[in-house]
């Protein structure tokens, strides 16, 4: 999997910008000597901003881009003069991609739909000038308000591919078999396990030029969900299909043994798997006369809709893509995924490399001193409640040294 350019799973660093410091300006003309405050007030901090792109199928340019900064916002300054806003850094990912916390696992937010914008991180609010504190009982006010801090994060992002169909299955079961056949789709088939290393979609034509997208995963097999095999890695990509599709072939020991182990794997790693819509495809039936076909039917699961199936010859295809397109337009099944509910990630779900992956990240002279300057009022007493008396400020190079001696 080194040498792939399916990337599904990055862990980055994120942080957005902090505000700009308010300013402490007073007006000084030559027939004006006390002409007032007017210091203006700090720019926003950048966003970090996640916009969903169609065209990209691969979370491979962040595996390469692990520190997302945001631009800081400059200071205010005299004559009510605003500070400039930080830059924001709008992040493109493929659509189905979802964020977690990297520290907690807890679900932040997703993006679905192509042209999208999720704010991941707000930029820190600029600082108020001293223009702002002026009043009859204080009308030479030497405070302003620092800018907010910016906001630090770890998150890894999911890419859990949007499809109507996901095909679920031991290895060598046939799904890349069918995928290629009722598709345009490509997918490397081989005799042998794991031929699949990577999930793979392919659009459907039905009748009356419509169609569907089915997605084919690495085979599963028994104790996936503890780790086993391929199948923990790519089974998130399921998470958003609308339904499906177990596919057990005919010369299995036990078809229904087989799919109830398919079964189980999915309850263990997601429940919610257990409310999607299922439908049985026996596969590589061609080997079949119709009295073994007679018997075996009699051994399937009755609880959901089986057919026979032959992605060489044909047989039942038809068949298969008419009970697929009934199950994805089910009225109680309209959901294109975006709704879906999504598990926290813990110990079982997670990508050893990257969460062992070390932030080497230090801030430099500069940043050290501005973040010790934004010490003096903590960002708890940010607002109107703000006690100005216990507070430190510094005092503009036009105060007088009494005036500012008295007003502290």
């Amino acid at each position: 999997m080194a040498d792939s350019n399916f990337i599904d799973y990055v862990k980055i660093l994120c942080r957005s910008g902090k505000g700009g410091a308010g300013s402490r300006h007073f007006y000084r003309a030559k027939y004006v000597p006390k002409g007032g405050p007017d210091g203006g007030d700090g720019g926003r901090g950048g966003h970090i901003i996640l916009k969903g792109n169609r065209n990209m199928w691969t979370l491979l340019p962040l595996k390469y881009r692990r520190h997302i900064f945001a631009g800081n916002g400059e200071s205010g300054s005299g004559g009510r003069s605003f500070g400039k806003d930080g830059d924001d850094v709008v992040v493109e990912v493929p659509c189905g991609t979802v964020v977690f916390d990297a520290e907690s696992g807890e679900y932040l937010c997703e993006v679905t739909e192509d042209g999208q914008e999720v704010k991941l991180l707000r930029g820190g609010r600029g600082g108020l000038g001293n223009w702002h504190f002026k009043s009859a009982t204080n009308r030479t006010p030497r405070y302003a308000q620092p800018g907010e801090p910016s906001i630090e994060k770890s998150v890894v992002l999911e890419l859990k591919m949007l499809a109507d169909v996901g095909l679920v299955g031991f290895p060598n079961a046939g799904k890349s078999t069918l995928l290629s056949a009722v598709s345009a789709a490509e997918p490397k088939i081989a005799d042998y396990p794991f031929t699949t290393m990577e999930p793979q979609l392919g659009i459907v034509s039905y009748r009356d030029n419509r169609s569907f997208v089915m997605a084919d995963i690495p085979g599963i097999i028994e104790g996936a969900s503890e780790g086993r095999g391929l199948g923990l890695r790519f089974l998130r990509h399921i998470e958003r299909n609308a339904v499906l599709l177990f596919m057990v072939p005919a010369d299995a020991d036990d078809i229904e043994t087989q799919y109830r182990i398919l079964l189980s794997e999915l309850e263990q790693f997601n429940p919610q798997l257990m409310d999607k819509p299922r439908v049985l495809a026996i596969s590589k039936s061609d080997m079949l006369d119709d009295e073994l076909r007679d018997e075996i039917a009699r051994t399937v699961p009755q609880e959901l809709p089986s057919v026979f199936i032959s992605a060489v010859t044909g047989q039942g295809i038809t068949e298969l893509k008419d009970l697929l397109w009934r199950a994805i337009t089910d009225e109680n099944n309209r959901g294109d995924g975006s709704d879906a509910v999504h598990r926290p990630l813990d110990a079982r779900h997670r990508v050893r490399e990257e969460d062992e992956f070390i932030f080497q990240y230090e801030p430099g002279e500069n940043e050290e001193e501005e973040d010790e300057d934004l010490q003096s009022i903590s960002p708890d007493t940010w607002g109107e409640d703000i006690d100005w008396d216990d507070a430190e400020f510094e005092y503009g190079d036009n105060a007088d040294d009494s005036d500012s001696r008295a007003s502290r």
